[in-house]
């Protein structure tokens, strides 16, 4: 993966260059600023992985740009470069949030170290990459690049929104089969009559209107990755059938008698919880297991804070050209605002939110009004979360009166998630909450 930009803040030009030239070639993307202003303008357009900034400049000097980089983008590491005779302030400099400091003059190798040590993971999501800065995730990240290298069965778990797709797809690219198709298919997006020929596939005349044979999606992935996400939507009796590829890795159509052989990475996902299903008799117990080889769980997101405003500003550049609006950033207060919040819809909800307080933003920076969150609540764990998401999912259905779709667009979760969330609010109830009829 290509490592972030480096931004290098000096104010004598030839030094700049200088830095500039051995970050380049050492493989490293350098982009420049000339003073502290310069430089927060640059982080308001551009994504770093480390900045490394001179102290002695004018009119802003490295202390103050720091100030300043740790209120708006306070997981970004910071580099002070400091004259010989000023280490008291290098070291307060420490204190007040730079990773490090170098004495000037140094060598290039000691730039290098320094870069290697403290430079954020080049994770972009505008790639598709999975955005992980929070220590929870990046540890689900490692367990996933550790997986993608073998063929075993994945099975992925977390609430709606949290990114099982994105991850999903991050174990294809890193795998051996990355050059292969991969092939996702929601299992709670086709009506069940339709699932069996979807999956299998079927032959000339197996049924009223096949007019030809087609393949399904397990040969379509032949080579690659078949993604099954929400696959405790998939019913019963399509279990029993699909838990025989699994053990026969062979296919046969709909109305067909040849058995296709198949070489694929099976990944399954599920919001919900797998155990209880197969407790209620929901889900095969026989299935479950076969899927369970290498279970990886996704935090929800507000149980990796630190990602919050990394993905926020990445969807701030993913987002730009489509609705218009380049150069955006967040208005500390904004940016405050939503890490205090709970995320009901994680990963997905953020989006919505970004892309609409984009387009209600009138300047280029997005303050709190933009955001249009409901009351910030800081998660602690003396927050019943359960009963946080309710409230906010029942005031979503009263403002947009009852629409479900609509809601559910709100709330950044599918339709179908939100219907199961307000089953189980019924059935909590008693069956007296009209809202969730």
């Amino acid at each position: 993966m290509k490592p972030l930009p480096i931004l290098i803040v000096e104010d004598d030009a030839d030094l700049r260059e200088a830095l500039c030239d051995t970050l380049g070639l050492a493989g490293y993307e350098a982009i420049s600023a000339g003073n502290g202003e310069a430089a927060l303008k640059t982080l308001r357009q551009h994504r770093v992985g480390l900045v490394v900034s001179d102290v002695q400049m004018h009119p802003m000097d490295g202390h103050t740009l720091l100030r300043e980089i740790r209120t708006a983008y306070p997981h970004l590491p910071v580099l002070l470069m400091t004259a010989y005779g000023m280490i008291d302030k290098a070291v307060e400099a420490m204190r007040a949030g730079a990773c490090h400091y170098l004495t000037k003059p140094f060598e290039p190798d000691r730039l290098l170290a320094e870069v290697v040590r403290y430079m954020l993971p080049s994770l972009p999501s505008e790639t598709g990459e999975v955005v992980a800065q929070d220590p929870r995730m990046l540890e689900v990240l490692n367990l996933a690049q550790r997986v993608a290298s073998s063929d075993v069965t994945v099975l992925l778990t977390g609430e709606s929104g949290t990114g099982k797709e994105v991850l999903a797809r991050f174990v294809h690219r890193h795998s051996a089969r990355a050059a292969k198709p991969f092939v996702a298919i929601n299992c709670a997006a086709i009506p069940e009559n339709l699932l069996e020929s979807t999956l299998f596939g079927f032959e000339k005349g197996s049924f009223t209107g096949a007019a030809q044979a087609q393949s399904g999606k397990f040969e379509q992935a032949q080579g690659g990755t078949l993604l099954l996400d929400e696959v405790t939507e998939m019913p019963l009796p399509l279990q029993a059938k699909f838990l025989r590829v699994l053990q026969e890795r062979e296919v046969e159509r709909v109305g067909g008698h040849k058995a296709i052989p198949l070489d694929i990475r099976v990944i399954a996902t599920s919001n919900r919880d797998m155990a209880e299903t197969v407790a209620k008799g929901e889900f095969r117990e026989d299935l479950f297991y076969r899927l369970n080889v290498f279970p990886l769980e996704l935090p929800p997101l507000r149980e990796r804070t630190q990602d919050i405003i990394p993905l926020a500003r990445s969807f701030l550049a993913r987002l730009a050209s489509r609705v218009g609006r380049h150069g955006m950033s967040l208005a500390p207060a904004a940016a405050l605002q939503l890490e205090r919040y709970a995320w009901p819809g994680n990963i997905r909800e953020l989006e919505n939110v970004i892309q609409r307080a984009m387009i209600l933003a009138s300047g280029e920076v997005i303050d709190v009004d933009n955001l249009m969150l409901p009351q910030s609540v800081r998660v602690s764990g003396n927050v019943d979360m359960k009963s946080l998401e309710k409230a906010h999912i029942m005031e979503t259905l009263a403002a947009v009166k009852g629409v479900r779709k609509l809601a559910a667009d709100r709330l950044g979760m599918s339709e179908r998630t939100l219907r199961y969330k307000l089953q189980q609010y019924r059935e909590e109830d008693g069956g007296d909450d009209p809202k969730a009829a």
